[in-house]
């Protein structure tokens, strides 16, 4: 047959006539698939999903066997989720069978330049900004001083390759927006019989509080009210099995996507056979199997380098108020792994690992490379590196396992500077100390020294509410005026306050010898410019001022 491949063959199945192509030398089915696909029940209109389908055997049988509304089949082996294939397309079951080989696999490499062109024209109109970008889509990329065409893809490092691919994938981003809406149902959890009981408890109590004068019966109330209350922390207050509560939750770095649901595994295994659909039909990709996991909210999904969990703990602690209450019940979790900045510290080359009695011993060791830097270039390199880690990572609730990590980087420089002396880290430690800090003295254009210290902040977690060293932007009030000096006092309208009349011009020396302080400061700072036009009773109230 046309369809057959070197090597291949077509094997009976004895069941509704339907046949499989395997490989003479490769893996075919034995008996075990076909009584797992025996075993496993597919109820009318349900929809199946083979995790690491192979030649497509088990979606096959089921089809044959059960009343299953659509079986879908992912494999990671290209190969064989192209023999799986061909065997659904022999049986005529196209349209009950998917086989998928299901991240987005190689999204830069694969972006369609078509499909982007078309996306950007509906925004944009300007033919010739179109060209450009189709230019620069074309242009080809060099990688090892060879030249290569660029058919499709949006080449990794290019100026607007992530601006371009985020615009890619607006599409999805919008898709997925439709389909929260349509996916959460209900405002809040059906509450369970333990928690309705437990309430109804206390609240019988507290009635008869009310009346009962006797304090040891009293005293027995309040004992009863309390067990109840930390028997009540034990439990969930809202039913987790409620079927009629759902919530869909998407965020999108890049290619990177991460989905959290409220929901059962059923659901999520329907919205990533939606979302790889409409990755394929409408944008070109495909949906990578390696990356594109469903994980239980307990166990950690790994995402832009974070563990992200759900942590159930009754652990109990009381509020400032005095209220009993569980710590970490149901909380979303960031964590560091420790396979994490282990990479970090491998790549920078300063750990070395050890193996005894099957335990792994971490060593620092020295960076030969740096040896031929100065003292300030060393003690920066370091110092750089590790406020890189800490500034991404500051975030994770388990933050202050990065101690370990400057421990490591610590130890590595103390080397790398005996190694550069030939000498040992006792005589580094005890040159370079001062006042507890190890520090290297450099000078400054102007002739001064200055201490430049290894990095001794800490590693304590940070809430992004309250990070302050941002890069926000002054706020300056800005009103559009003339930009010609003839046009501005033709207007003959002042700059500052509006006032018609005749008009004189303040300047200033320099725009970096304004403050800010003044609002006709603020004005010149706003417009960039060391001229500004005011009536006389404002440049009196600025000369006054002065």
């Amino acid at each position: 047959m046309s369809n057959l491949l070197p090597g291949e063959r077509i094997d009976e199945l004895q069941r509704n006539g339907y046949r499989i192509i395997q490989k003479k030398k490769g893996f075919c089915f034995g008996m075990d698939a076909v009584l797992l696909s025996g075993f496993a029940r597919a109820k009318k209109q349900e929809r199946c999903l083979d995790l690491g389908c192979g030649n497509g055997i088990i979606p096959i049988l089921m089809e044959a066997k059960t009343e299953g509304k659509h079986f879908t089949g992912l494999e990671i082996q290209p190969e064989s989720a192209d023999m799986a294939k061909r065997s659904v397309a022999l049986n005529g079951l196209q349209d009950r069978i998917d086989i998928v080989e299901g991240d987005i696999k190689g999204f830069f490499d694969n972006i369609n330049h078509e499909i982007l062109i078309g996306i950007l024209k509906e925004r944009i109109a300007d033919e010739r900004f179109i060209r450009l970008i189709r230019k620069f889509l074309n242009a080809g990329y060099i990688e090892d001083w060879n030249f290569h065409n660029s058919y499709s893809g949006t080449p990794q490092g290019g100026i607007v390759s992530p601006i371009l691919a985020n615009i890619y994938l607006d599409k999805l981003d919008k898709f997925m927006k439709e389909y929260t809406e349509k996916f959460d149902k209900g405002k809040e959890r059906k509450r369970t019989k333990q928690a309705v009981s437990l309430e109804g408890k206390r609240h019988r109590i507290l009635k008869k509080l009310k009346v009962v004068k006797d304090k040891s019966e009293r005293s027995e109330l309040i004992r009863q009210y309390k067990a109840y209350q930390k028997e009540g922390l034990q439990y969930s207050d809202g039913d987790e099995m409620d079927m009629n509560y759902r919530k869909l939750k998407y965020v999108r770095y890049a290619d990177d996507f991460l989905i959290g649901i409220i929901g059962s595994k059923q659901d999520a295994i329907i919205i990533k056979e939606d979302i790889k659909n409409f990755l394929y039909e409408k944008l070109a990709l495909t949906l990578s199997d390696e990356k594109t996991l469903i994980t239980h909210a307990e166990n950690a999904a790994k995402f832009l380098g974070y563990e992200i969990f759900v942590r159930k703990s009754n652990d109990t602690k009381r509020s400032k108020y005095g209220v009993l209450r569980r710590v970490f019940n149901k909380r979303i979790q960031l964590a560091l792994g420790k396979d994490t900045f282990k990479k970090k510290l491998l790549e920078y080359r300063v750990l070395e690992i050890k193996i005894h009695n099957g335990k792994e011993y971490w060593k620092a060791k020295s960076r030969p490379k740096l040896s031929n830097n100065n003292d300030f270039e060393i003690l920066d390199r370091y110092n750089k590196e590790i406020k890189g880690i800490y500034n991404y990572y500051c975030l994770a609730n388990n933050c202050s396992s990065l101690s370990k990590l400057g421990y490591i980087m610590k130890y590595s420089m103390y080397k790398t500077f005996a190694q550069k002396y030939r000498t040992t880290m006792s005589q580094i430690r005890k040159k370079y100390t001062k006042n507890g800090l190890f520090s290297v003295r450099y000078y400054l254009k102007n002739g001064t020294t200055k201490d430049l210290t290894f990095y001794h902040g800490g590693f304590k977690k940070k809430n992004p509410m309250n990070i302050k060293d941002l890069d926000n932007l002054p706020k300056f009030t800005y009103h559009p005026t003339n930009t010609s000096l003839i046009d501005r006092l033709k207007a003959e309208k002042c700059e500052l306050c509006g006032a018609v009349d005749k008009l004189v011009m303040h300047h200033v020396r320099k725009l970096k010898n304004l403050q800010g302080k003044t609002t006709c400061e603020k004005q010149m700072m706003a417009r960039k410019r060391k001229t500004i036009a005011i009536c006389g009773k404002c440049y009196k109230k600025l000369s006054n001022n002065e």
